[in-house]
C-alpha cells in the first residue's frame, strides 16, 4: 500500500484565488496608520472596507480595471506614501482611490500584474491586446489543444 504522504507531496499545490496579496490602510497626514480606512488586494478583487460606526465595504474585480495612475505630493514622498487612483469598468465604483498609503509604486506594480492575471484569465480583450492575442492559439479549456 503506497504511503499517502507521499501521494500528497506529489500533487500540485492549490492556489487559493482569494488570498491577500498586499494589505494596507490609508495613512494619517504624518503617515502613521490611524484610520478607519483599510484595503486589500486579492487575486481576484479590490477591496475597500471604511467606516467605524458605520461600515462601507466596496470590492471592484480585477479584470474590469482599465486604468491606474499614481499621486504622490512633496509631503507623500518624504514620508514614503502616495495615492494610487483605479479606474474601472464596475458599475457601482467607476473610480477607487487607495489613500496615503506606504509603499504605493510597489502595490502599483503589484495591481498591475494582478490585473494583467485576471485579465487573461477571464479572457477579457481590450483594444490595445485585440491585436496581439490570437485566442485560437490558446487552450481555453484546458485540454492541451489550442482553440
Amino acid at each position: 500500500m503506497p504511503d499517502e504522504k507521499n501521494q500528497e507531496s506529489d500533487r500540485a499545490p492549490e492556489v487559493n484565488l482569494k488570498e491577500s496579496q498586499w494589505r494596507g490602510r490609508k495613512r494619517t497626514f504624518l503617515g502613521l496608520p490611524w484610520s478607519f480606512t483599510r484595503y486589500r488586494l486579492t487575486r481576484e478583487k479590490l477591496i475597500v472596507d471604511t467606516g467605524f460606526w458605520s461600515r462601507h465595504k466596496e470590492e471592484v474585480r480585477l479584470f474590469r480595471v482599465k486604468d491606474m495612475c499614481l499621486n504622490r505630493k512633496l509631503v507623500e514622498r518624504i514620508l514614503g506614501l502616495g495615492t494610487i487612483t483605479v479606474y474601472s469598468g464596475d458599475a457601482s465604483s467607476p473610480t477607487l482611490e487607495l489613500k496615503r498609503i506606504k509603499d504605493s509604486e510597489w502595490v502599483l506594480e503589484t495591481l498591475s500584474d494582478l490585473v494583467d492575471a485576471a485579465r487573461r484569465r477571464e479572457l477579457v480583450l481590450t483594444r490595445e491586446t485585440m491585436g496581439r492575442l490570437d485566442i485560437s492559439e490558446r487552450d481555453i479549456d484546458g485540454d492541451g489543444i489550442p482553440g
